[in-house]
């Protein structure tokens, strides 16, 4: 392939971006139109989820393609071991140029040293740009590990210097990683600082089930995550927009995606680290050469298949050693076969583990770990069971009950399976206690979906 042939990609990379702030998932207050068409478009993954719910752990994944007990970052403030190969390691062997703007969370440094930086040929970022930026001023570090600010709204100001990447490389491919901080919360105040004049418009517009159901910080917080989700969606369309002026949209793949979700400490202290959909659900949708036109993809998509699904669409190698599936095997015409699960991996708030198929959740953990430092365990216990076709929000917890004693016998024998798959060692699971359950009742029909 000339190398002018290849298709540039971009990765336009969310932080705690629910699955539900989307037009194409149902939200009603228009917050993703640019979204919206890029996953008409394109095509559209509808189920798709992190393989683990926390900042730097989902992005070594995302890097490696690889699980977070594989490289070891199962936690944060674990660096990016430098002898694995990242996106940029692969992409560079291709013959690209490749980019990393916005936040890292991969090192254990400010700024992050070039030996730390993925291996990525230009670097506009910041391992923390929560701790070293607010939301009206922004600082980042160039390759050399010097400060830069950039003006404007942090998302409008990654998006000018994104745009800018493009522009100069426009004559040969890249590979682009474009990483924001929000929807994530500022530390700084535990708040969601939209920019101003958008919170307003969003305040108590539309709150999904779970939350109205819930509470957590939703009513302090959701119009002011709203409105950050609404000037993402912006900034998509200026870089769309920038393709197109550039004659470049019909080379050039477009994968949007997330870290993982926000579940305003409803499920525990914090935002995410639950096994629940608000953590681990997130918005994806890819376009570009070989995913026009390719519509609504409804298998389950985990976050560990992107790496290999960018290597392929681009033409590259896909290591054997990545886990993960390419995508683009869904586009053809009849489709390999694809897994009817994906598997989740939970750290810091617990040492647990969790597999969700198409209609069922079931999670475990251990809590006689040390839920910061340990990464694994070799014996659990059961803690969740949800049956997402009657409850999608996971609102009724059917752990124990004897109406459900099959389905958690076999959703148990599947996960000890993929741990020992992934994890390279088989653990025991302890059952949860037995309980009534009413008039519910489970058909054999739906113990294996």
């Amino acid at each position: 392939m000339n190398r002018k042939d290849q298709p540039n990609v971009i990765v336009f990379f969310t932080d705690q971006q629910r699955w539900d702030t989307t037009g194409v998932h149902g939200n009603p207050l228009a917050l993703t139109p640019n979204f919206d068409r890029m996953a008409q478009e394109g095509t559209h993954l509808y189920h798709t989820f992190t393989c683990q719910p926390v900042c730097a752990p989902a992005r070594a994944s995302m890097q490696t393609g690889r699980y977070a007990t594989e490289t070891g970052n199962y936690r944060n403030g674990v660096p990016l071991n430098p002898d694995f190969k990242t996106l940029a390691d692969h992409f560079k062997e291709g013959g690209y140029q490749t980019g990393y703007i916005g936040k890292w969370h991969l090192a254990a440094e400010e700024p992050v040293s070039k030996e730390r930086q993925g291996g990525y040929d230009y670097w506009l970022a910041a391992n923390g740009l929560e701790h070293t930026s607010e939301p009206y001023q922004t600082t980042v570090y160039d390759k050399e590990g010097q400060p830069v600010e950039l003006p404007g709204y942090r998302v409008d100001a990654l998006t000018d210097a994104a745009i800018r990447f493009i522009d100069r490389e426009k004559d040969n491919p890249f590979f682009l990683f474009l990483s924001f901080l929000e929807p994530h919360h500022q530390n700084r105040s535990d708040d969601y600082p939209a920019p101003v004049g958008y919170q307003e418009q969003f305040t108590s517009q539309f709150t999904p089930p779970d939350l109205a159901a819930l509470g957590g910080t939703s009513h302090q917080h959701l119009g002011g995550y709203y409105g950050m989700v609404k000037r993402l969606d912006e900034a998509l369309g200026r870089v769309l927009d920038a393709l197109k002026s550039l004659q470049l949209s019909e080379n050039t793949i477009v994968l949007f995606t997330s870290d993982h979700g926000c579940h305003f400490k409803t499920r525990n202290g914090e935002y995410k680290r639950s096994c629940h959909e608000s953590s681990i659900r997130i918005p994806a949708a890819i376009t570009g050469p070989g995913f026009k036109q390719g519509g609504r993809k409804k298998e389950l998509v985990s976050l560990i298949d992107f790496p290999p699904t960018l290597l392929d669409a681009a033409g590259l190698e896909v290591p054997d050693d990545m886990p993960g599936n390419s995508v683009l095997s869904l586009m053809k015409s009849e489709p390999a076969d694809w897994p009817d699960e994906v598997f989740i991996q939970i750290s810091e708030s617990q040492v647990g583990r969790a597999l969700r198929t198409k209609k069922w959740k079931y999670s475990v953990s251990d809590p006689t770990k040390d839920r910061i430092y340990d990464s694994k365990s070799d014996h659990y216990i059961e803690e969740f069971l949800y049956d997402l076709e009657s409850d999608p929000y996971e609102l009724t917890n059917l752990i124990g009950f004897k109406s459900h004693q099959e389905v958690a016998n076999q959703l148990r024998e599947r996960l000890i399976r993929k741990i020992s798959e992934v994890e390279k060692e088989t653990p025991t699971i302890t059952p949860a206690e037995l309980k009534e359950s009413g008039q519910r009742k489970v058909t054999k029909a739906e113990i294996k979906r």
